[in-house]
């Protein structure tokens, strides 16, 4: 589980400072560090085998990022790439945890 943490937390970090770099977006560079941070701190607690902690956070997180990227790729009308990326990055991790919450608690 801490692999698709830190993989969602890369990239969410990468893609805020890219956003950054080419646009001087600063909401874009503190959103994906924050994104990526939290998504990096579950990897952590799935490391040190605190799986309750890490699925909540993570799922808080996959959550976030959602909605995030939902709202903003129904503002651009799903014709901008970069919501379609958050919301489907969004999606895998809210798709993927959630799996995992019913395996260890359903």
């Amino acid at each position: 589980m801490d692999h698709l943490a830190f993989t969602l937390g890369g990239l969410t970090a990468l893609g805020g400072s890219i956003g950054y770099f080419k646009t001087q977006s600063k909401p874009s560079l503190i959103g994906g560090v924050a994104i990526g941070s939290a998504y990096a701190v579950s990897g952590y607690y799935f490391r040190q085998a605190e799986v309750e902690t890490g699925l909540a956070v993570a799922l808080v997180t996959s959550t976030l990022l959602t909605f995030v990227g939902g709202r903003r790729s129904f503002a651009t009308e799903f014709k901008k790439p970069v919501p379609l990326v958050l919301l489907t990055l969004g999606t895998i991790g809210l798709g993927y945890y959630t799996f995992k919450y019913k395996q260890f608690y359903l």
